[in-house]
Parts: structure tokens; C-alpha cells; sequence
């Protein structure tokens, strides 16, 4: 890996992070591991299920998808930048630590060890299979068909996947061969233009696909207004701890 340029108050942060937040059995490549392997287990059972897909029920899979951009786009403007009654803690990990973490100068992850201020916790996924996909698929299921429902899951948990893994390549090193693919490099630069203190409350909160940037008009071009800066904590210790 290359060697990479990093603010000094970037630098200080991660060290405070790292020696508070990630512990010596920490793996990043565990962390990986678990939610890519938990995700296309589930995705992998649902689509076990169909029986005999009628085409209008394969509009499940853009649907879902397209409801997932605007839910994944709402909840990064809304309560990942903005404090939200009981929600604090979403605000925290997002604006107080992953964009002090990465910023637009210093994008890129160092070590695996810092996947941990990448990816969601591991414990997220299962919230999401138990408290979200698999109730409104069963709700689908009873409603509209069984193979809607299947279609559901399999299309929600691969949307969070599909978060994921486009996430943590934001984040890769501009080196790897995966960061300068044509359609990578293109979605880091947006993901980028959003970690600028000065853009990160007004432009780019899509992480996937910047459809819902698009649909909404946030996304960012040059000669574009700039936001409000987001005021840092007076040290790494305090943002850590709010």
C-alpha cells in the first residue's frame, strides 16, 4: 500500500479511535467475513423458496431497490447528519466519528483494523434480518404472494449488502484495482465530494447508486453553493464521548 498523506488532525484522531473503540481481537477481515456471508446466506434461502416466478412478481427485485435508494438516502440526510431523538448514537458513529475518521483528504482506510469505522456493526445485520426484512416479507408474503415475499427479503438483504460492499470500497486506497475501475473511481469521487466538511449536510448522502441524490437535487458540481461547516468537537476525546 502506498503511502498516504494524512492531516495531522486526521492522524490524531484515528489513533484516539483506534485505542479506545478497537479492540486487539478485533478483525476487520472477520467483520467482512460475517456480514458477506451472513447477507448471501439469506439471500441465498429466500431465493431457494420461489416456486414458479410469475414476471410481474421479478418487479419485486427494482422495486425494492429503488424504495431502498430513497430510505437509504433519507436516513443519511436525516438522522446520520442531524440529531434525532433516540437516535443519538447513529448521529455519533456517522458525523462525529466515521466523517473525522474519513475525510475528503484522507478517504482511505489504513489497515483492516479500520474496517471497523467502515462497515456496521455485525450485530447490525441481524437487526435487520429480524426487525425489518423478514417482517415486512412475511407481511408481503400474506398479502400479495409467497414469491413476493421470497423476492423481498432477497432483494432487501441485497441492497444492505450491496451498501456494504460499495461502502467499503469508497474507502479502499485509490491504488487497488477495485478503486480505479471507471464506475468505482466515478461513485468515489461522489462519496469523496461528501466527506468535505463544507458539502457533507447538503450534498451526495447516497452511498450506492446516487439516484436519489439525482431525484432530490443534492447532487454536488463544481460552482455549487457549499454547506454549513459542521463544527468539530474541540477534541477527538469529546467527539468520541458525546
Amino acid at each position: 500500500m502506498a503511502t498516504l498523506t494524512i492531516p495531522e488532525r486526521v492522524k490524531t484522531f484515528r489513533e484516539e479511535y483506534r485505542r479506545k473503540y478497537v479492540g486487539p481481537r478485533y478483525s476487520g477481515r472477520a467483520h467482512f467475513a460475517f456480514t458477506s456471508v451472513g447477507a448471501l446466506a439469506a439471500i441465498g434461502f429466500s431465493l431457494s423458496r420461489l416456486d414458479t416466478v410469475r414476471p410481474l412478481e421479478w418487479l419485486t427485485v427494482p422495486a425494492v431497490f429503488l424504495l431502498g435508494n430513497v430510505v437509504e438516502f433519507l436516513g443519511h440526510r436525516g438522522p446520520m447528519h442531524h440529531r434525532r431523538r433516540g437516535l443519538g448514537l447513529l448521529f455519533q458513529r456517522h458525523t462525529e466519528q466515521h466523517h473525522r475518521f474519513f475525510t475528503h483528504e484522507a478517504l482511505a482506510y489504513e489497515s483492516a483494523r479500520d474496517v471497523k469505522m467502515v462497515l456496521f456493526p455485525p450485530v447490525l445485520l441481524l437487526f435487520f434480518l429480524g426487525a425489518i426484512a423478514a417482517p415486512l416479507a412475511a407481511l408481503c408474503f400474506a398479502l400479495v404472494t409467497p414469491n413476493v415475499g421470497w423476492l423481498f427479503a432477497a432483494s432487501a438483504v441485497g441492497y444492505y449488502l450491496t451498501y456494504e460492499w460499495l461502502h467499503f470500497c469508497h474507502h479502499l486506497p485509490p491504488e487497488h484495482p477495485v478503486a480505479r475501475l471507471p464506475v468505482m473511481a466515478r461513485l468515489r469521487r461522489h462519496h469523496q465530494a461528501h466527506h468535505d466538511p463544507s458539502k457533507m449536510q447538503r450534498y451526495n448522502f447516497n452511498i450506492t447508486v446516487p439516484l436519489s441524490d439525482w431525484l432530490f437535487g443534492t447532487s454536488w458540481r463544481p460552482g455549487a453553493p457549499s454547506g454549513v461547516d459542521q463544527p468539530e468537537p474541540s477534541s477527538p476525546r469529546t467527539g468520541l464521548d458525546t
